[in-house]
């Protein structure tokens, strides 16, 4: 028996009213399901702007979110998993009496509960000259935990990564060697580092690890002060991509066969020929 899923990509406009946001990612998912989807996923922060003063504005609590409690109810009411993407979300660090902003991706189960999350570990600081600056340290703390969480349902093991952190391949072959069969990066890339490295990234995270890899991004608006790429995409464990998108605002859908992870595995046996004698994963 195969294990088939069909998945649902949200590349949705982001605009600057977080009730709007919301209303469209639940539109997209309601659209979403009905084509009997097992996973809708949305962007990176899909509830706000991409600029630093606009994650200050919009961050929410975990413990009293207006837009995972939002998420939450149609993920319940439409009996679906839901990744939603990325949010700016803020926690009183106790011990240093400091509130701190996250890029978190949370995923939710079929009854709207939070199965685990993901804080953003490796920040986007970058400054390509005459090209762009922009700096998320500015604003935002880095997690600090590798993310694989166990659905407990078809879907399986699924690691989640956010944009920047792709760029590490040490972080997706952890995930990959804790189990994940589907690693997920929603990411905002833009204009300048998309057409050179989003696709090409996502394919070699794919092959290094032999797992399915997909990026979900914000659709381009070129009225705002930055321009995400678009280009949502799912590669497959051969580095073959499966479906994906251009910039404008769509919804893309694919169907992934998790058991082709076994038969690129037996015929490509990376793992097994790993030379672990003389690797030292401790120091990844």
């Amino acid at each position: 028996m195969t294990k088939k899923l069909k998945l649902a990509l949200c590349q949705m406009n982001v605009v600057d009213n977080k009730e709007k946001n919301i209303k469209k990612a639940i539109e997209m998912i309601e659209n979403a399901n009905k084509e009997d989807v097992d996973l809708v996923i949305l962007p990176e922060m899909f509830n706000c702007p991409y600029e630093n003063e606009k994650f200050v504005e919009y961050s929410e609590s975990k413990y009293d979110s207006y837009t995972l409690n939002s998420i939450g109810n149609i993920a319940n009411s439409e009996n679906i998993h839901i990744l939603t993407g990325s949010i700016p979300e803020k926690e009183l660090d106790k011990k240093n009496n400091l509130e701190k902003i996250y890029n978190t991706s949370f995923l939710l189960d079929n009854n709207g509960e939070i199965l685990g999350y993901h804080r953003k570990m490796h920040l986007f600081d970058i400054d390509v000259k005459d090209n762009i600056y922009f700096k998320e340290s500015d604003t935002l703390s880095a997690g600090n935990r590798i993310t694989v969480i166990d659905t407990k349902s078809k879907l399986g093991k699924i690691g989640i990564g956010i944009c920047y952190d792709i760029r590490f391949p040490e972080l997706s072959r952890l995930m990959a060697l804790e189990g994940a069969k589907i690693i997920i990066f929603p990411g905002a890339f833009n204009l300048t580092t998309g057409p050179a490295h989003w696709e090409i990234l996502f394919k070699t995270r794919a092959l290094d690890n032999q797992v399915f890899t997909i990026g979900v991004s914000p659709a381009l608006d070129k009225k705002a002060n930055y321009n995400a790429y678009g280009h949502s995409l799912i590669i497959d464990p051969w580095g073959e991509i499966i479906k994906g998108g251009n910039f404008e605002e769509e919804l893309i859908f694919a169907e992934i066969d998790l058991d082709k992870i076994k038969t690129v595995r037996e015929e490509l046996p990376l793992l097994k020929n790993r030379r672990t004698d003389i690797y030292d994963l401790e120091k990844l």
